[in-house]
């Protein structure tokens, strides 16, 4: 019988593990602190910050956040961000993506203070992990590895597909999965938009990620049997239901379901894991910039 892998139990665990740290924390007289940046009003952003909000408030992390104008000059945003890293009490932010399109999100990622940059983005942080010396492991490639762990699948020796190269996910997860760790030793092949015969590269994995923002791109004709299945995609599509539409994965769950051994479902697989493992790399980045040691789950 296939299983569901339940993304909202992990990162519940999750979170509920951090408070041991927090406490610590707390102890010592430094409360993790992290601040959310988004400039415009665009509606997915808003509701997303407003979840890490709660979140933050669920595990006793101080939540701030920062609104910039979206018509605003990108030096508008760069003050915002030369505050931050100022900010003693903030110990990690992001800033909301997408940004205007008059702003260049590379600059902005350039500008954040690599201690503080819990999503893993900034150039050194993304060095670091390369180099098998991650100080933040992005937020969405580590929690596809703790939704593994928890499905006790080992990784060492096996074959990884993963269908996507995003900056994001893609290529940290690939890294991440090949070096020589506990949770890596993995054989990768990563696909994208000029890949040839996807189908035969996905059939022949032990473990497929579908990591590309294409509406049900994967079905179970592109599934070994008995693979398991971490689907990243989150994609809006046109429903006949209340809402008029329904959220749906990279993966076709239905079919990918019958061959596989283990599988995440849309919603509730990785994206609370996102969410959990920001928690995660701001309570690490609060012990680093406060030298307490904490254990972290």
């Amino acid at each position: 019988m296939t299983e569901i892998i339940d993304g909202d139990a992990v990162a519940s665990q999750i979170r509920e593990d951090l408070t041991d740290a927090i406490e610590r924390l707390a102890d010592a007289g430094a409360r993790p602190g992290l601040a959310t940046v988004l400039m415009g009003d665009d509606p997915a952003s808003e509701t997303y910050v407003n979840m890490k909000q709660r979140d933050c408030e669920e595990v006793g992390i101080e939540s701030y956040h920062v609104d910039v104008d979206g018509d605003a000059p990108p030096e508008t945003l760069y003050d915002e961000i030369a505050a931050l890293n100022e900010n003693d009490d903030v110990h990690g932010y992001i800033v909301q993506a997408p940004v205007p399109d008059h702003v260049d999100y590379r600059e902005v990622i350039r500008r954040v203070d690599p201690a503080k940059d819990v999503d893993g983005f900034h150039p050194e942080n993304v060095g670091r992990l390369v180099a098998g010396d991650a100080r933040f492991r992005p937020c969405t490639p580590h929690g596809v590895q703790k939704l593994l762990e928890s499905a006790d699948v080992d990784t060492e020796g096996k074959d990884v597909t993963i269908v996507g190269r995003s900056d994001i996910v893609g290529k940290p997860l690939a890294n991440l999965l090949i070096q020589k760790a506990d949770d890596g030793n993995a054989t990768v092949t990563v696909c994208h938009s000029r890949t040839d015969d996807l189908a035969e590269k996905t059939r022949s994995a032990d473990v497929v990620v579908a990591a590309t923002g294409v509406p049900e791109l994967i079905d179970g004709s592109m599934i070994g049997e008995g693979a398991v299945v971490i689907d990243v995609g989150v994609n809006r599509v046109d429903a006949d239901n209340e809402k008029g539409y329904e959220l749906v994965g990279d993966v076709e769950f239905e079919s990918a379901k019958e061959q596989a051994s283990a599988i995440t479902p849309v919603p509730g697989g990785v994206g609370p894991m996102t969410r959990a493992m920001l928690l995660y790399n701001t309570v690490k980045a609060a012990s680093l910039q406060e030298d307490v040691d904490v254990e972290l789950p």
